[in-house]
């Protein structure tokens, strides 16, 4: 009974040190790629990605600033290279493109990457604001006909808002369906202008979301 007692209290710090060792989490510089515009492709615009590491390794590339949610959690968007090689082209022919894709949460303790499964967003045309552990953007239809008002919050599956924005524009600019929805505090509210349509702001109240009164969103 002693010499088990004894061996517990050899290897039970070091099971301690283990179970708690923190992660190392990071951004490496900012690069420029080109990413490509429109169906056929043939034009470009510049977009900034870092890649995100942890514990030395590189998780995932990124885009854009992140959000800090917690002082445990944050989020960022996805950047990928997307391979463009057709069957007839020759093997190791290097045409990979760069696409950005959707958002992840980030968890300092464990060290993991999540990604975030968010309803009617779009890679290309949806351009997402954040505040607490709110998200608002607007999202687009499987089949790009209809445009949706959408707010979501983490940790709860289905939307707190889609309201339809009537029929979308296709443009072939990024974000160019609506720029990214204004936040404010007390009271919560958040602001949609749709490229072309009229703007309209919604209260959130906790897990709802309600119109807001025009005349009290002008003030």
């Amino acid at each position: 009974m002693i010499r088990k007692c004894l061996i517990c209290a050899i290897f039970l710090p070091a099971v301690s040190f283990a179970a708690f060792k923190p992660h190392v989490i990071a951004f490496g510089k900012w690069n420029t790629v080109p990413f490509f515009l429109g169906p056929e492709e043939g034009r470009t615009i510049n977009i900034r990605i870092r890649p995100l590491v942890i514990d030395g390794k590189i998780r995932e590339f990124t885009t854009g600033e992140l959000h800090e949610v917690t002082d445990r959690t944050f989020v960022v968007r996805r950047a990928y290279r997307l391979n463009d090689s057709l069957p007839a082209d020759p093997p190791n022919a290097g045409r990979w493109k760069w696409q950005r894709g959707g958002w992840v949460l980030v968890d300092r303790v464990t060290g993991k990457v999540a990604q975030l499964n968010l309803a009617e967003f779009d890679p290309f045309y949806s351009d997402a604001s954040w505040y607490r552990d709110y998200v608002a953007y607007c999202g687009v239809s499987d089949d790009g006909e209809k445009l949706y008002a959408m707010v979501a919050q983490l940790g709860r599956r289905k939307p707190l808002l889609k309201k339809s924005l009537g029929q979308a524009q296709g443009g072939d600019t990024p974000d160019s369906e609506c720029a990214a929805p204004d936040w404010q505090r007390k009271p919560t509210r958040v602001t949609f202008e749709p490229t072309g349509k009229a703007k309209l702001t919604f209260e959130v109240w906790g897990r709802s979301v309600d119109l807001a009164n025009e005349s009290e969103s002008d003030e």
